[in-house]
C-alpha cells in the first residue's frame, strides 16, 4: 500500500480537522498509511509537499487548507498562488489532491470541509489516489 503525506495549513482548525478526517478516512479505507504534516498558511503547502517529496518518503500528497475571502486582496493571492504552485508540483510528476477549500465564508466552508456532506477532504484523498494510480501506469 501506499504512503500518503496530507499537508494541512492549520489557519481555521475546526474546518481543517473535518477535512483531515474526510481524507484520512477515504486513504485508511483504502488501506493506505497516512501522515499528517502541519503548516502555518496555504502558501507553506506546496513548498512542504516540495521538501517531502525530495526525501522520497511518500507517494503522493493531499494539500488541505481553508481560505476565507476577507475584505483585502490577499485572499486572490493566497488562493491563486496555492493552486498555481501545487499545479506545478502535479505537473513535475508528483501525485496530489488538492483540497484548499476558496470560499466566500465559513458557512461555506462548513458545508464543503464536512464529510457528511461534501466531504471535499475525501475528494481530494480520491484525486491524489487517481494521479498516484497514473503515476504508476505511465512510470
Amino acid at each position: 500500500m501506499a504512503r500518503i503525506l496530507i499537508v494541512e495549513a492549520r489557519f481555521y482548525a475546526h474546518l481543517n480537522d473535518m477535512l483531515v478526517a474526510g481524507a484520512r478516512a477515504e486513504l485508511e479505507a483504502h488501506g493506505h498509511t497516512v501522515e499528517v504534516l502541519t503548516v502555518p498558511g496555504a502558501l507553506e503547502i506546496p513548498g512542504a509537499i516540495s521538501l517531502a517529496a525530495e526525501a522520497e518518503l511518500y507517494d503522493a500528497y493531499v494539500a488541505i487548507g481553508v481560505v476565507i475571502r476577507g475584505e483585502t486582496y490577499h485572499f486572490e493571492i493566497v488562493a491563486g498562488e496555492s493552486a498555481r504552485a501545487i499545479m506545478a508540483l502535479t505537473m513535475d510528476g508528483i501525485a496530489i489532491g488538492n483540497g484548499i477549500l476558496t470560499v466566500e465564508n465559513e458557512e461555506q466552508a462548513l458545508v464543503r470541509a464536512d464529510p457528511a456532506q461534501k466531504d471535499k477532504g475525501g475528494e481530494a484523498a480520491k484525486a491524489a489516489l487517481a494521479l498516484l494510480s497514473l503515476q504508476e501506469r505511465f512510470g
